[in-house]
């Protein structure tokens, strides 16, 4: 996934759902191992061709919403805790509400410091 192409591509998609992204993805991941990479982040990337990429490269990958298969996993913090209420990826499940708690909390600070109307 590459986030400054994500208007370009129309939205978030998730890569390898055919077989022309597919090779591709492999190819890349085997080009980027032999150039010596030392890691690997497949975002948003088909479990079964993220599978594929993880026993096929001798280098560790991290998944993020590429299924649980990739050599280690990432979640970023504000998806977990509902940090986004415009956006929840997939592939998350957010553990609590904090927008909407942030937003609370606001409105009562806002409340107790305004000027009464006169």
């Amino acid at each position: 996934m590459l986030p400054q192409h994500v208007r370009e591509e129309g939205g978030y998609k998730i890569k390898g759902r055919n077989e022309a992204e597919h090779l591709s993805l492999i190819r890349d991941a085997e080009l980027l191992a032999e150039a010596g990479a030392f890691a690997l982040v497949l975002e948003i990337v088909t479990p079964a061709v993220a599978r594929e990429i993880s026993q096929r490269i001798p280098i560790p990958t991290l998944g993020i919403g590429s299924g649980p298969d990739c050599d280690g996993q990432i979640l970023v913090t504000p998806d977990l805790i509902g940090g986004f209420p415009w956006f929840t990826p997939k592939f998350v499940k957010p553990k609590i509400n904090s927008a909407e708690q942030i937003r609370a909390a606001v409105q009562e600070w806002k409340k107790s410091v305004e000027a009464p109307e006169k």
